[in-house]
């Protein structure tokens, strides 16, 4: 009877204030399970990322610009692992913030810092492709390993600045909103720099990389009819066969990307649009979408390059430590 009695009490996040949250229940097969599930997803999403870290920083042979993007899309993705989806899943669960107004402050920060270098890595890999395959003679002048890195440092710290200057005057006081409580860490942005987030964050980056991808399908579309057009006889129809093939693969890939990204990214912003009709659980949901994003890139971006199978074996069979290793040449084995 006791226990029915306590379980009809309101509990809150912190009993001793008078502001605090109010705690919602969970069973403990449901702290067991969301627990469980959660460990495993940061889990595979830092050990993929970390695959693709150290297969592209040791082999001399993989040092390419457009794996250096990959690269440092894999850091940023294996950080939202490592600390994001972590933390986001504690509060998630114990449906309180228990880490305090600093802490909260920062683990925003952080969390915008990562999701929009990952999404601006996303940005340069759709130029870096566009310029191999729309102007390929020009490509080794255009995209050198210098200009990559600036690229990739200017990502890091114009990310880092936006989002510190966002939440700094964007969250605002949060005493100031009649319906705050002390035990919650919620990510508020006023309607100005919400609408401008909107455009900078999603409408801007998404249009950008269709609009390359198109570009690259429709490139890649006239290549190969050109070189049909060229081809006689069985053995250059061959040839053409193995073309399509290809150019079919480049689109699957392409397409998967792209849908992939709009998948993750559209629903957070029409929450975004809709935040006052929008429930706790839709907003848990479509908050997620993204972190999930960053589990699901090295599938893309890396499992579908055929170097990146075959450094894997030599970095689960330990032969990354045998002397000179890092020289491995391991594009022999497969056609990238």
């Amino acid at each position: 009877m006791a226990n029915e009695t306590e379980d009809h009490e309101t509990q809150y996040c912190f009993p001793a204030i008078n502001s605090s949250c109010i705690k919602g229940k969970r069973s403990s097969h449901e702290y067991n399970i969301m627990y469980v599930f959660f460990s495993l997803l940061s889990a595979w999403t830092v050990f993929l990322n970390l695959l693709v870290i150290i297969s592209i920083s040791h082999f001399k042979k993989l040092h390419t610009p457009t794996n250096l993007i990959i690269l440092s899309l894999a850091v940023a993705d294996l950080l939202i692992g490592l600390i994001v989806i972590p933390v986001d899943a504690i509060k998630l669960i114990e449906m309180c913030w228990n880490f305090g107004d600093t802490i909260c402050r920062l683990f925003l920060i952080i969390m915008g810092l990562l999701l929009s270098t990952s999404l601006s890595n996303l940005i340069l890999i759709a130029i870096d492709r566009y310029v191999a395959v729309c102007h390929p003679l020009l490509y080794p002048k255009k995209i050198t390993t210098t200009k990559t890195l600036i690229s990739i440092c200017l990502c890091w710290f114009c990310s880092s600045a936006y989002n510190s200057v966002t939440l700094s005057y964007g969250s605002g006081d949060m005493s100031h909103r009649s319906d705050a409580c002390y035990g919650e860490c919620p990510l508020v942005l006023n309607f100005a720099l919400g609408v401008t987030d909107l455009f900078i964050s999603f409408l801007f980056p998404c249009t950008l990389i269709i609009t390359l991808y198109l570009r690259i399908f429709y490139a890649v579309h006239q290549q190969v009819k050109v070189i049909n057009s060229l081809m006689k006889g069985a053995k250059c129809e061959m040839k053409g066969s193995v073309r399509r093939k290809s150019e079919s693969k480049a689109a699957l890939t392409l397409g998967i990307i792209v849908t992939v990204y709009l998948l993750c990214w559209i629903p957070y912003y029409i929450l975004c649009l809709t935040e006052n009709s929008a429930s706790s659980a839709a907003s848990d949901f479509l908050t997620w979408c993204l972190y999930i994003n960053s589990c699901l890139n090295p599938l893309i971006y890396a499992l579908f390059y055929p170097w990146f199978r075959t450094s894997v074996k030599h970095i689960l069979t330990l032969q990354i430590f045998k002397p000179a290793s890092s020289l491995a040449n391991v594009l022999t084995d497969h056609h990238s």
